[in-house]
């Protein structure tokens, strides 16, 4: 009998493959204790395992440097350096004459390294130590007699499905499009980076299955059903045929939605809801335009940092934020500045914190490190001559905060003008909603700023004190929640008192339940990822906004998420029979 592994649907789509499993940890290293005699050999079995890891290293780095570009491929520069210094292989060396074996002393090493890099005051050597952990890895397994896992050499067509704990910036790069057909992990949940990764590379995904890497070997025919969050290990004759039949409902569903894509977002009742598409990587310009958005509600600049040891210089982010706005060709594009921090973070780049999404990130970040800031600034000013540009802030708590940001954005357009650098100074600028604070006072915020977004993903996370990114709570992330949805509806009443307009542009609005509730909360622009955009514009066109309304306003007095969901199921369902159940 097939087994059947049930996680959280990350990704939509159906595809059948051979799994690769990529176990990306440290092993477990055994104690074992060496002679004085063995001391040679054990020497020698860590220089050839060094040059192993170097040989391999090297391998990959091509591969990402073809298939990323020389910024991600330099990663495996760093760890390369890192292999070669002259210190980590006296202190490797001098720990197996005291009776370590090759593969204890390396792991004693590689520990202590960390752990000082990690606790040290200068970012600099912080940086380094998600690369000390590759090489850990990578050194620790050709020691161990461990298989060699990386990705980057399964050959073009192989149709696998990769199948791994969690997707890190330096396996992420190395995704070859032309041989992964869908991504299966044991971490994450639908709002993490890994989910939100696969729906911008339209790979079907299934996220917070715990353990499908102790459960499934390599090669090990599966059935991924993204939309299900299922992942069926070794399927008989009938769920093969199953699974082509769904996967063959699916394309014609995509069919039929890719006709709305060209009709106008209104309403039944002649309410105009505005739909913009998210982008998350340049990869998805030409999908997103074309999908029937009103251009770019969300426009996240994480892709320049993701995966890379350095900082992108501003003509590099002036070139990537101008094909963006040209696709667009005068339509609105709203710009996020970095959101870097929390499951979103550059190898190495990044102090490792015990409570990452309530730490140092994104404009905290950005507001202490006003050259990166600025440059970033500068581009976007530079790019904003293209079109109809809109910056947005992230995760803004205070008043302070906008008012800290619109200095450094005067400031940047003051240098472009001395240097005599073509841009626009007059940008709106914008703040994403994303915890209590900011919807309780929304009030304050609204006279300094053009225009909020809500920003559900983190708002669900701060509200309801659950990690987005832990699949083990998983079942306690609900946007539905009547507390997330009074925070909503606050924000809206604000906005529309003060005059300014108010998005959402989190993946709630991507779900038709969801996107349901917002209409009715009085929410009229959404910007939802390019490949929902036909899908909310058909929920859009069969729902009238007063039956809509009445079953969010009784979403809001609801005493639990469950029961807010069963009332506005029934709404949806009163409105666009067998759409839910579909």
């Amino acid at each position: 009998m097939p087994t059947i592994l049930v996680g959280i649907p990350a990704s939509p789509g159906i595809v059948v493959g051979p799994a690769h499993l990529l176990r990306w940890e440290v092993p477990e290293v055994p104690e074992r204790s060496i002679g004085t005699r063995e001391v040679p050999a054990e020497i020698a079995r860590v220089h050839d395992a060094f040059a192993s890891a170097i040989e391999r290293l090297q391998h990959v780095r091509k591969r990402a440097l073809e298939h990323a570009g020389p910024a991600e491929a330099a990663i495996f520069d760093v760890q390369i350096s890192i292999i070669q210094d002259a210190d980590l292989t006296n202190r490797v060396e001098s720990s197996i004459r005291r009776g370590f074996s090759a593969e204890g002393a390396f792991d004693l090493v590689m520990f202590d390294l960390r752990d000082h890099f990690g606790r040290s005051p200068h970012a600099m050597m912080r940086e380094r130590v998600d690369d000390l952990c590759d090489v850990q890895i990578r050194v620790l397994s050709i020691l161990l007699g461990l298989p060699d896992h990386d990705p980057v050499d399964l050959p073009k067509g192989a149709n696998a499905i990769l199948i791994t704990h969690d997707l890190t910036p330096s396996l992420t790069v190395q995704l070859d499009r032309e041989c992964i057909v869908g991504i299966a992990t044991d971490a994450g949940t639908r709002t993490s980076h890994v989910a939100i990764l696969a729906r911008s590379l339209g790979l079907p995904a299934v996220v917070g299955l715990l353990s499908a890497t102790t459960r499934i070997q390599s090669g090990d025919r599966v059935i991924l059903d993204g939309a299900a969050g299922t992942l069926m290990v070794r399927p008989n004759a009938a769920e093969l045929a199953a699974a082509a039949q769904r996967s063959h409902r699916e394309r014609q569903t995509h069919d039929e939605l890719a006709l709305i894509a060209g009709m106008e977002s209104i309403t039944a009742d002649g309410a105009r809801i505005v739909l913009r598409a998210n982008v998350d990587l340049p990869d998805e310009v030409a999908l997103a335009a074309t999908s029937g958005a009103e251009g770019v509600g969300l426009m996240r600049t994480e892709f320049l940092v993701v995966g890379r040891t350095t900082m992108p210089d501003e003509n590099e982010q002036y070139e990537a934020y101008a094909k963006v706005i040209k696709a667009f060709d005068g339509k609105p594009v709203i710009i996020r500045t970095f959101d870097i921090g929390g499951d979103k973070l550059p190898v190495g780049g990044y102090p490792h914190e015990p409570n990452p999404f309530l730490g140092w990130r994104a404009i905290r970040m950005c507001l202490d490190e006003p050259e990166l800031f600025k440059t970033q600034l500068r581009a976007l000013l530079r790019a904003a001559v293209h079109g109809d540009v809109r910056i947005m802030l992230p995760l803004i708590i205070t008043v302070d905060e906008v008012r800290q940001a619109r200095f450094l954005l005067e400031e940047s357009a003051r240098d472009l003008v001395a240097r005599g650098v073509e841009h626009r100074a007059d940008i709106p600028l914008g703040v994403m909603i994303e915890t209590p604070a900011a919807c309780i006072t929304a009030d304050a915020l609204a006279p300094e700023v053009a225009f909020f977004s809500i920003g559900t993903n983190d708002l669900v996370q701060y509200t309801l004190a659950v990690d987005r990114g832990n699949a083990s709570l998983a079942s306690r992330f609900t946007p539905l929640h009547p507390a997330v949805l009074r925070l909503i509806y606050r924000t809206q009443l604000v906005g529309a008192a003060s005059g300014i307009d108010v998005s959402v542009c989190g993946e709630m609005a991507s779900e038709p339940l969801m996107a349901y509730a917002l209409i009715g909360l009085g929410i009229r622009q959404l910007s939802v990822s390019a490949m929902s955009v036909p899908l909310v514009k058909r929920i859009v066109r069969g729902i009238d906004t007063t039956r809509a309304a009445e079953a969010a306003m009784a979403a809001l007095e609801a005493g639990t998420a469950h029961a807010a969901e069963a009332l506005l199921r029934a709404g949806l369902d009163a409105e666009l029979p067998g759409l839910l159940g579909g």
